[in-house]
């Protein structure tokens, strides 16, 4: 298991652009991804999921993931997170 917290940089947040951008990444991997928010855990190859964490500008969300290609997982996700969704 690999697990790794990134911040939500851009000021939008995670609306629909960027919540289709995860799990379109998300579902290149066989590993099980979980994004984890204020107590609150979802799967991140569920577009309403994601959208419905509510991750606004400078949330903290924790990026878990189990599977063969977990580190890889991770790795690209929270790429995103730090290349700001490419919104800015």
């Amino acid at each position: 298991m690999v697990e790794r917290d990134v911040t939500v940089k851009n000021r939008a947040g995670i609306h629909a652009r960027p919540a289709a951008l995860i799990v379109q990444t998300a579902g290149k991997f066989d590993s099980q991804i979980l994004f984890s928010k204020d107590g609150e855990e979802i799967n991140a190859k569920s577009i309403m999921g994601i959208i419905t964490l509510g991750a606004g500008h400078n949330s903290v969300i924790s990026i878990r993931a189990e599977g063969s290609d977990e580190q890889e997982a991770v790795d690209a996700l929270s790429s995103l997170f730090d290349k700001r969704f490419e919104e800015e």
